[in-house]
């Protein structure tokens, strides 16, 4: 057996928020897998809580739907053990009722280590960190997880973080971003930090550009209201495309231990050149989508979803960023995010300078730039482009081909959720993938002054057809300097 897949010691696990769409889409699939593979000892529980009035067999019918739904296959006799596991608790985070009766429900089992899991709106983790820490929930053995977005702004995080801070300790607190979970992502420091090849080529003498696309097809839908006060830059941009910067540009760390890993990635953060209102028409494009096409069939715009048409919220980002440090003097990082483009695809492209001097006769092709690509999703894998002969007679004919390595193809499994390696790494104790918080103050020190720039500018994000990559403008920040967006994202 790997050591990947020991069990974990007996645990709680209590997801406030049980009910939500990523409770049951996400969290509760990605246990049962966990449970599956024989990482969950079955004397641990799992209790949902949230405000609906459920009993324990309705929350346990509603978990069985939605890992059926989830698992193409499931064993009967496998899946009535886990939802065995479950149970439900109702309630309100900002009223009394209830948190007695669930505090000595947890109190049953003083031995297990707890995690108390906050799939809730932003606005509810301090009323429920504080509800925890007055009936004594947070003893050493105890961990929360707290979910993006994390405030609003630095100051709403600085509020949140002292409020959780006064109940748990930093080590006690996780913040999630389930992108560093993704294989590719941790593939990443395999390939720089395992393979002589890349790491001396990893800088501004030898990576000419960037880029890295998060980009998804759907529209906001039934999370309009909360994505109209979110808006793309918060919703992505501050935290998860933020941390891929950091995975591409962190220095060598000393080692593997969480701290050494998240200092390096602070140092990214801080290296950031600012874009404020000086800069941000320069450097950022927001856009806004309209009704169109996507996946075939004809979609609304976001006003039509939203259900108002006075919104200046952003639904696209484009930026320009650069990393003021001796490695990455130079080079640029585009960045670009949106929801109703034309594929959905997030995956960091890095490409490199091109040859100084070509002995090639130009009939023979063109002689493209070396690029590696990554893409953490939808298949996740790897590809290294590189120029080739094209095989034949005739003459040297070249071509600029991928080694493309498929990780379902090259290792003949399914690749795990991310959300199941974090949540795991939580009831281990191992922060190294999640966000200290000064990552997380030192991520809204550069994104607050672009949110700042665009609502002083008073111009409303430029509008894009849906199933189009953005403005057009978007197109122009990054033809400018003589590049293009790349194919892989298209």
């Amino acid at each position: 057996m790997t050591a990947s897949l020991l069990p974990t010691e007996p645990f709680d696990l209590v997801i406030f928020g049980g009910t939500g769409d990523l409770a049951v889409r996400k969290l509760l699939p990605a246990l049962y897998h966990r449970f599956v593979d024989g990482q969950i000892p079955a004397s641990s529980r799992i209790v949902g809580v949230a405000r609906e009035g459920l009993d324990d067999a309705g929350y346990r019918a509603q978990v069985r739907d939605a890992v059926e739904a989830s698992v193409p296959q499931t064993v009967a006799a496998t899946l009535d053990a886990f939802i065995g596991m479950i149970g439900y608790r109702s309630l309100d985070a900002r009223k009394a009722d209830g948190w007695e009766e669930f505090a000595a429900m947890v109190g049953e089992q003083p031995d297990h280590i707890r995690v108390f899991y906050l799939s809730t709106s932003p606005e509810l983790f301090v009323d429920i960190c504080e509800r925890l820490g007055s009936f004594g929930l947070n003893g050493p053995r105890s961990r929360v997880v707290l979910e993006k977005p994390i405030g609003r702004d630095l100051a709403s995080a600085n509020a949140i973080n002292d409020a959780v801070g006064r109940v748990f300790d930093e080590s006690q607190t996780y913040r999630i971003d389930h992108y560093l979970g993704k294989e590719t992502v941790q593939n990443l420091l395999a390939l720089r930090f395992g393979n002589a090849l890349f790491e001396p080529l990893w800088n501004s003498s030898h990576i000419d550009h960037v880029q890295i696309t998060v980009a998804e097809t759907v529209g906001v839908g039934h999370r309009a209201g909360y994505y109209d006060r979110a808006g793309a830059l918060r919703d992505m941009v501050q935290n998860h495309i933020l941390q891929l910067v950091c995975m591409v540009a962190m220095e060598p760390p000393s080692s593997l231990s969480p701290d050494a890993v998240r200092d390096e990635k602070l140092k990214v953060l801080r290296s950031l050149r600012p874009i404020n209102s000086s800069n941000a028409g320069q450097f950022t494009v927001r856009g806004q989508y309209r009704a169109g096409a996507a996946e075939g069939q004809g979609v609304p715009g976001y006003f039509d979803e939203l259900g108002s048409d006075q919104s200046k919220t952003e639904t696209f980002v484009a930026l320009k960023a650069e990393i003021g440090n001796w490695r990455w003097a130079g080079v640029p990082f585009y960045l670009r995010t949106g929801k109703r483009l034309p594929t959905r695809v997030s995956e960091i492209v890095v490409t490199f300078r091109q040859l100084p001097h070509s002995i090639f006769d130009p009939a023979s092709g063109p002689l493209m730039p070396n690029r590696l690509t990554l893409r953490l999703q939808p298949d996740e894998g790897v590809k290294l482009w590189l120029t080739i002969k094209h095989p034949g007679p005739g003459g040297l004919r070249l071509r600029h081909v991928p080694l493309d390595m498929s990780f379902a193809t090259a290792f003949g499994v399914q690749q795990p959720d991310a959300y199941e390696r974090l949540i795991l790494d939580v009831v281990r104790g191992n922060p190294t993938l999640f966000m200290r918080r000064d990552e997380v103050e030192a991520a809204w020190n550069w994104a607050g002054p672009i949110l700042e720039a665009w609502e002083a500018s008073g111009e409303t994000p430029k509008p894009y057809t849906a199933g189009t990559w953005g403005p057009s403008a978007a197109v122009a920040l990054i033809e400018r300097d003589g590049r293009t967006w790349a194919e892989d994202a298209s």
